[in-house]
């Protein structure tokens, strides 16, 4: 019998996917969570209550999903296709197609557009109100040096992270080329890619346990803010073991944010003061994904073996809900001396 987890996970969602947990998601306007899996299950659960609301199947695993109001959203899966899901009325239909696993769906709410990224190594946006037909509803397709890997939106800005450790920074109003084309400043693959609530920048993390911090602007004085920092990290027997950071989660109120690692751990970060403010205590297995609540008093996480170590036996997918203290998330005031009387 596997030992059960002490209370202090946070609250375990029943009725949670049958295999790997691939995104999470909560929705801006309440407490529903929206959840993909590689079992090809999309699940809406109202968190708070603790109920699954509805179900969808695919035909092969899904990569990813979106909210786009309250009761629907929008899925990724490994069929290439793009669906939207209407959870209320139980329908479904597909946006459209890519000619490979799409990765990554984002929704614009700035530029009422659906982003997808994709293996084929193309981003392409489509317009939701015109489901009759594909044509209709594609917007764009742009090329991508790489296969994409993970997006992230901050208003008119989006940000894509493909393989080869490219990051090209886009206007969603102008998305005839990026605004920008960067490389990853970490010497390792690109795990996940997520912007600043405030729009300054964007954090990215690595498969080496490692973090970056990134500005838009090109100023030499914003380039000098930039810096990165090792995380997910332990020591043992005097060699440093060093595991991938898969996910980061900005809380939606002070801007700190939470990253998620192959170790079971969750650890909350003040990114101004360079600081570590919280560390959970261990999960059962790697967290796959994390997302806050739209009022940052929620943190769900993704206790699900994401197969770095190849095919193994591991402890069972769990979706856990947490209630946050201010303290964990709140950056702590920088305490000055006092000045001579």
């Amino acid at each position: 019998m596997t030992a059960v987890p002490p209370p202090s996970s946070g609250r375990e969602l029943s009725n949670p996917p049958a295999d790997g947990v691939s995104n999470l998601r909560f929705s801006n306007h309440s407490d529903h969570l929206l959840v993909s899996s590689w079992d090809k299950t999309v699940r809406l659960y109202d968190a708070s209550a603790n109920v699954l609301r509805g179900e969808f199947t695919h035909g092969s695993p899904v990569l990813d999903c979106c909210f786009h109001d309250d009761s629907s959203g929008f899925s990724a899966s490994a069929d290439n296709t793009v669906r939207r899901l209407v959870f209320n009325s139980n329908k479904e239909d597909i946006i459209g197609k890519h000619d490979a696993p799409v990765r990554c769906v984002e929704y614009s709410y700035a530029a009422g557009q659906l982003i997808t990224g994709s293996w084929d190594k193309t981003l392409k946006c489509w317009d939701p109100r015109g489901a009759n037909g594909q044509e209709r509803t594609l917007v764009g397709t742009y090329p991508q040096p790489e296969r994409v890997y993970s997006l992230s939106l901050v208003g008119n800005r989006l940000v894509v992270a493909t393989a080869g450790r490219h990051v090209n920074v886009y206007d969603l109003r102008n998305m005839s080329q990026p605004e920008q084309r960067r490389e990853s400043s970490l010497k390792y693959q690109t795990r996940c890619v997520r912007c600043y609530p405030n729009g300054t920048g964007y954090a990215l993390s690595s498969v080496e346990g490692r973090v970056a911090m990134e500005f838009f602007d090109l100023s030499e004085a914003s380039q000098t803010k930039k810096y990165a920092f090792k995380c997910h990290r332990k020591s043992e027997a005097g060699r440093d073991i060093v595991y991938p950071v898969n996910a980061i989660a900005f809380h939606p109120i002070y801007g700190t944010f939470a990253t998620g690692g192959c170790d079971g751990y969750v650890n909350v970060w003040d990114g101004n003061n360079k600081k570590r403010l919280y560390q959970y205590s261990k999960y059962p297995t790697s967290i796959a994904a994390l997302s806050f609540s739209r009022d940052g008093r929620l943190l769900a996480v993704a206790s699900s073996y994401t197969f770095e170590e190849g095919d193994k036996p591991h402890e069972p997918d769990a979706i856990f809900v947490r209630s946050v203290n201010e303290i964990e998330v709140k950056p702590k005031p920088k305490v000055y001396p006092n000045p001579p009387a």
